[in-house]
């Protein structure tokens, strides 16, 4: 193979990746005007209904304009010699490789982030902001992006500079050195990600004495589950939208209620949340999925040990000189069919596991509230209740309100 060959293969994924997510898109967008199913009449009037359909068609329309902008723009760059450029950029300050590293990724991510700031911005204060779900200001969206920006230069720049050290002192087996640092690394943030991640960006604060939480208390004691760390983000500072999440294991194992969802939510749907929650904590859900991201993460860094030395991934991105960091470029998209088919394996048991804590929930507790709760959820964020079957399954880590409702009834 030339590198002239090599370069083709790599504008032919990112051309037939574009044209998979476009027609996925389109398939999607189709669906739009379906008649809810009657299991689901009660989750729009007619006016909502109208409302959500126009959220997304806006939507859809804005991400083929976003995706054909980034599509064209990365093909410019490739054609351009771009990554030459940024390569010769960078070695114009030093002869280090690892600092080259770090520069070459620096001008990429900052140039990257720049171009997209416009849509992200146009995103949150135009689309957002016309349905109704914007509380962000401008100042804390210039906030969210440089504290977002010294995150990466902080903690992707140690990893990245790790990576090169790794490489330049073990060669083709850096893989293993640098898979126990990402494993080491993703351990350290499932554990201490929202005692030292979450208040970069969010309050948290303990949810208060009361009824809710004498509810949880009862709920968690019931079903064994020692729960006394719960906390209140303060999520309508950026949006209307409501979550909650689990996060933490042993004694660092919390539970975040939005409080956009405690507002919107009744007390029995709250717990019934809660209950879906601890279901996955409880059928070793966390556990599968951080021990699988382990395993995926070595197979992709043993992968990248077979094909990290080999010269032409540079000359194919006009680099004649071998290195590390445009290799990783051409490896990225390269590995990238492989990385679509795990996420669809993921997705599935993504799935998979979402049934089942319902199925929990339901056991534990009441199928019924959280039948309601999904439907609030579901309302209040415009959620598409009739997506096409493909789209789901590239696409859905969850399954369809539809499906969920039916599961539940059973």
């Amino acid at each position: 193979m030339t590198e002239t060959t090599l370069f083709y293969i790599l504008i032919a994924i990112l051309i037939i990746s574009f044209c998979v997510d476009q027609i996925l898109d389109l398939l999607n967008a189709k669906h739009y005007n379906d008649a809810i199913p009657e299991e689901l009449k009660d989750v729009y009037n007619t006016e909502e209904y109208q409302k959500s359909q126009n959220y997304k068609k806006t939507n859809y329309k804005f991400s083929i304009v976003t995706a054909s902008f980034s599509l064209i723009t990365t093909l410019a760059f490739f054609i351009l010699d771009g990554f030459a450029f940024v390569d010769a950029l960078a070695r114009n300050f030093t002869s280090n490789n690892i600092i080259i590293t770090l520069i070459f990724f620096g001008i990429i991510m900052l140039g990257s982030d720049v171009l997209a700031t416009p849509f992200t911005y146009y995103k949150t204060f135009v689309i957002e902001e016309k349905f109704g779900f914007n509380k962000t200001t401008k100042k804390l969206f210039i906030l969210d992006k440089l504290k977002s920006w010294l995150m990466g230069i902080v903690v992707g720049g140690s990893i990245l500079t790790l990576l090169v050290l790794f490489y330049q002192i073990s060669g083709q087996y850096f893989w293993l050195y640098a898979w126990v640092l990402i494993g080491v690394f993703t351990l350290f943030v499932n554990l201490f990600y929202s005692r030292l991640i979450v208040p970069l960006f969010n309050k948290q604060t303990p949810l208060e004495s009361g009824n809710l939480r004498d509810a949880i208390s009862r709920y968690a004691e019931h079903v064994g589950f020692n729960l006394d760390k719960i906390f209140v983000i303060d999520g309508s500072k950026r949006s209307t939208k409501a979550n909650a999440y689990f996060s933490g294991f042993g004694s660092e194992k919390r539970v975040t209620l939005y409080d956009t969802l405690i507002k919107d939510l009744e007390e029995e749907e709250i717990v019934a949340v809660l209950a879906h929650e601890v279901g996955h904590y409880k059928k070793k859900h966390i556990i599968f999925n951080l021990v699988t991201s382990l395993l995926l993460t070595g197979l992709m860094l043993y992968v990248l040990s077979l094909l990290i030395g080999n010269p032409l991934l540079s000359q194919a991105l006009g680099v004649a000189q071998p290195s590390f960091h445009i290799g990783l470029i051409a490896f990225g998209i390269l590995y990238s069919p492989i990385s679509t088919i795990t996420g669809l394996i993921m997705n599935w048991f993504s799935r998979k596991f979402e049934y089942q804590a319902d199925d929990y929930a339901k056991k534990t507790y009441k199928a019924e509230p959280l039948i309601t709760s999904l439907k609030k959820l579901s309302k209040n964020s415009l959620s598409n209740l009739t997506p096409h079957p493909a789209y789901v399954f590239m696409h859905y880590s969850h399954p369809t309100l539809l499906e969920r409702f039916r599961n539940l009834k059973q």
